[in-house]
C-alpha cells in the first residue's frame, strides 16, 4: 500500500529519481551474516531544481526510500542558460575535485556517473566535466553540490554590481 502511495505521488511532482549507488555491508552475527544496504540518490526536474539524499536500511527498497525522501527535502535550485551553466565552476569536497565547464550546443554532457546523474536531474544538456583527487561517489556529489551553491545567473551578479544586465552584456 505504502508503495502505491509513492507511484501516485511521482506524477504529480514531476521529480525523476537516479541512483548513483548503492552499496551492501555484512555485518557477521551468532546467526550468520547480517545485510544491510545503503543508497545515494539524486532527484530532479529538468529545469535547474536538483538534490540529493542518503539512506540506509536493512532493506534495499526502504534504503531507497529513504534517500529519495532525503533528496526531496534538500532540493537546491541552479541556473540552466541554454541547456549548459552559465559559467565554469569548482566544487570541493574533502580530497574531491570537480570542474564543470559550459559546453557548446550538441556536445552532451560529458561527464561520467554521480555527476552526470546531478546534471541529467537538473537539466543540463551540454556540459564538460572533469573529477580530480578521490572518486568516492559520496564526496564527489557533494563537492558538486559546494560548486553549484556558488553559481550565478546574469540578474544576480548584475544586482550585487548595482547595474542592469544591459549594462554588464552591452
Amino acid at each position: 500500500m505504502e508503495r502505491n502511495r509513492r507511484d501516485d505521488a511521482q506524477p504529480r511532482d514531476n521529480f525523476t529519481e537516479k541512483l548513483v549507488q548503492l552499496n551492501r555491508t555484512a555485518k557477521v552475527v551468532k546467526g550468520g551474516r547480517s545485510f544491510s544496504f545503503s543508497a545515494l540518490t539524486v532527484v530532479g526536474d529538468h529545469q535547474g531544481n536538483v538534490g540529493f539524499g542518503f539512506g540506509k536500511a536493512k532493506d534495499v527498497t526502504e534504503a531507497i526510500r529513504k534517500s529519495t525522501e532525503k533528496a526531496r527535502r534538500a532540493i537546491v535550485h541552479v541556473p540552466v542558460k541554454n541547456g549548459t551553466l552559465p559559467h565554469e565552476m569548482v566544487g570541493r569536497y574533502k580530497a574531491t575535485n570537480v570542474m564543470i565547464k559550459p559546453a557548446v550546443s550538441g556536445s552532451g554532457v560529458i561527464a561520467g556517473g554521480p555527476v552526470r546523474a546531478i546534471m541529467e536531474a537538473a537539466g543540463y544538456t551540454d556540459v564538460i566535466s572533469k573529477c580530480i583527487g578521490s572518486r568516492n561517489s559520496m564526496n564527489i556529489v557533494r563537492a558538486v553540490f559546494d560548486g553549484a551553491g556558488k553559481l550565478l545567473d546574469a540578474k544576480t551578479v548584475a544586482k550585487n554590481r548595482g547595474k542592469t544586465i544591459k549594462d554588464l552584456w552591452g
